[in-house]
């Protein structure tokens, strides 16, 4: 089971329409459901998909040196990707992550799905949560 918050699915998604017909990829990362306000009904260390990380963040020392500044070390085991004239699955030119989000036209819930790093569909739940507030300290 893979679970996000409905914010992010619906952020991503509505990106996912304006980028069309070009395709997406972009990095996101989880809050443990320990760490929100309310109780999800998760174990606490259940990671849920709450962030993403914009890809054009830090392109310019990514493409010079080959190192991802746009994505802070320990974050990033997930991917959003989309498939604007394709099929809702993973396939060979995705850039894998542990989970792997792909969304395709009409770009709606039933348009979303979840895979693993091999290709095989996983359980997607939407949360009506909102992730907890940060702060820089």
């Amino acid at each position: 089971m893979v679970y996000a918050t409905r914010g992010l699915a619906d952020v991503l998604l509505d990106l996912a329409a304006d980028a069309e017909p070009e395709a997406i990829n972009v990095v996101l990362a989880a809050t443990p459901a320990g760490e929100f306000d309310r109780d999800l009904g998760l174990e606490p260390e259940t990671p849920v998909l709450t962030h993403f990380y914009l890809p054009d963040a830090g392109s310019s020392v990514t493409a010079v040196f080959g190192v991802d500044l746009g994505t802070p070390a320990g974050r990033g085991r997930a991917r959003f990707v989309t498939h604007p004239q394709g099929k809702l699955e993973l396939t060979e030119r995705d850039d894998l992550a542990a989970v792997v989000l792909v969304a395709v036209p009409p770009w709606d819930d039933r348009s979303l799905a979840a895979f693993d790093r091999s290709g095989a569909r996983l359980e997607l739940s939407l949360l009506d949560a909102e992730p907890p507030r940060e702060s820089l300290a």
